[in-house]
């Protein structure tokens, strides 16, 4: 069969078969199964166990469900708790700046968990009700939630990181770093959208009265609230940057602390341990069924010459190496509308990345541009999974609209701090030629 029909038809299958709703782990592995059979034939089979144990056998690999059990221990630690009363009382004066103190939190919750749903659940549960009580508006008490809890996958640790190293074969703790100084970058962005808009209409987000203020003993005293993350970020991105440790040994001493945490919290009791084992069981269940998946799409579309064809296609663009890396970005939004972050990663990485680098670009600054993008789709309607975290909480005369209508002025700011990085790559790359370790 000629292989531009062929992958016509293997493409149209997916997205026809992910568009009424069947799961994309599910429909990765269908029409792998009828490529094999009717196209390679049954023996084919063979690739997909050997490249699944190849995978599974990572040593990386190891250290995405250490720090999904750090997130999720983190998540009923308290942590959250003493951070937002940190914020609370030395920003809640300002105007928005219990909105900005929000976005800051999430900045320090994404340096110590790896996903986006921890800031998006501990925030929008504290935060939110706050805000809505002190007179803030609900645009503006809603949309610093889901886009904070964003940079999540980009300021390390990051779980997606650590896919896109796996499947790319790039060196994890380097794109831990690549995410430091564009991760801060977009925090500063989003308070600073938040400022300017509150400083001219203080109505959006008023500050607190002065008869409701903390004294200076109490800020002071708040900060101790500090002291836990700050330990969790030392621990684990100081060891990757020293070299001391690789991002799997990092994934083990970041779960070991984050029990260290909740047990200085008093709130490491059986109950909280098996909700954190549980989480991390069923999260990690979701990523290796769409592992399996990406596997056999991955092998099937390398066997039958479809990854060759399409790289080739979109090299052949005569739009020139930057046209042609804009076309991959805008692919990667496109389907952040609809596809789950780690389905894509899947399905466009084993493609995009031999076509970056046959255009003469890094490697490693694509693996962390094209993590970038995939992790703002977390954020873009209809299907930002950030949106649908936030709803779910059933926040009272909270609508999916609302959120939809909240998150819409930031989305430009995370596209600008994309665009910065391909304009500038040392933005990116700067800390992680810097490493001493792998």
């Amino acid at each position: 069969m000629d292989i531009a029909l062929m992958t016509l038809i293997v493409w149209v299958g997916l997205l026809a078969l992910m568009a009424t709703g069947f799961p994309v782990a599910f429909s990765m592995l269908g029409i792998s199964a009828a490529g094999y059979v009717f196209f390679v034939g049954p023996q084919a089979f063979f690739s997909v166990f050997s490249g699944l144990y190849k995978i599974a056998t990572t040593d990386v690999f190891i250290a995405c469900p250490m720090f999904l059990f750090m997130a999720s221990l983190l998540q009923v630690s308290g942590m959250g708790n003493r951070l937002y009363a940190m914020m609370y009382q030395w920003m809640g004066g300002l105007r928005g700046g219990l909105a900005m103190g929000t976005v800051f939190i999430c900045t320090i919750i994404a340096a110590t968990t790896g996903l986006a749903g921890t800031g998006v659940i501990m925030m929008g549960l504290l935060a939110y009700p706050e805000m809505m009580k002190r007179g803030y508006n609900k645009d503006m008490a809603t949309g610093c939630i889901p886009v904070g809890g964003a940079l999540g996958p980009i300021i390390p640790p990051s779980v997606p990181m650590i896919l896109v190293g796996t499947w790319g074969g790039l060196s994890v703790g380097k794109l831990f770093m690549a995410g430091v100084f564009p991760g801060i970058l977009a925090s500063i962005f989003f308070m600073a959208y938040i400022a300017v808009r509150c400083y001219f209409n203080p109505n959006l987000g008023p500050g607190l009265p002065a008869s409701e203020r903390a004294p200076w003993n109490e800020k002071l005293k708040s900060l101790a609230g500090v002291l836990a993350p700050l330990f969790l970020i030392i621990l684990v991105l100081g060891g990757i940057y020293s070299g001391a440790c690789t991002a799997s040994e990092a994934g083990g001493i970041g779960a070991l602390g984050a029990m260290i945490v909740a047990a200085g919290y008093g709130n490491l009791t059986w109950k909280n341990l098996r909700s954190a084992m549980m989480t991390t069981v069923r999260v990690e269940g979701m990523i290796g069924f769409i592992t399996i998946g990406g596997v056999a799409f991955s092998q099937y579309c390398g066997i039958t010459g479809v990854t060759h064809f399409i790289s080739d296609l979109l090299a052949g663009l005569p739009s020139g190496p930057y046209g042609i890396l804009a076309v991959m970005m805008i692919i990667l939004l496109i389907l952040g509308m609809f596809i789950d972050s780690v389905a894509i990663i899947m399905i466009c990485l084993p493609v995009m990345l031999p076509t970056a680098t046959s255009l003469g670009f890094d490697a490693l600054w694509f693996g962390f541009i094209f993590t970038l993008a995939v992790v703002i789709g977390m954020i873009t309607p209809p299907f930002g999974y950030n949106l649908f975290y936030m709803q779910a909480l059933g926040l009272e005369d909270l609508t999916i609209k609302d959120i939809y209508r909240a998150v819409i002025p930031y989305i430009p700011l995370f596209i600008l701090v994309l665009f910065l990085c391909i304009v500038f790559p040392e933005l990116a790359m700067y800390l992680p030629n810097k490493m001493l370790g792998k």
